[in-house]
């Protein structure tokens, strides 16, 4: 079971940061504009479903934290010039310094 908040990129890799698995079943809409996803212990995410019926599911147990880093990183390039992303070298506090949709 994936653990909250879960962290999403769509197919543009803008990332999501959602509460937990549920909320994010709820809020997305097309399986097919998702590109990756990590739990709070950066384990990787696929979506399975149909348009307005998604699942998150965990594709494997082994943290890929490097590639969660680099993936926020890129997201904060891209889409938020000017930000920094979380500097934290702790895991957990890193993923606590993202924003989080709906807060």
């Amino acid at each position: 079971m994936p653990i909250g908040p879960v962290i999403i990129f769509d197919d543009d890799y803008h990332m999501y940061v959602l509460r937990d698995r549920g909320s994010a079943e709820a809020w997305w809409e097309m399986p097919d504009e998702y590109a990756c996803g990590f739990d709070a212990l950066a384990r990787p995410l696929r979506m399975t479903g149909e348009p307005h019926q998604v699942a998150l599911e965990l594709s494997g147990d082994e943290p890929a934290e490097a590639d969660l880093r680099r993936l926020v990183a890129d997201h904060y390039q891209r889409f938020l010039p000017g930000q920094e992303p979380p500097r934290a070298s702790d895991l957990s506090h890193f993923v606590a310094g993202l924003p989080v949709e709906g807060s």
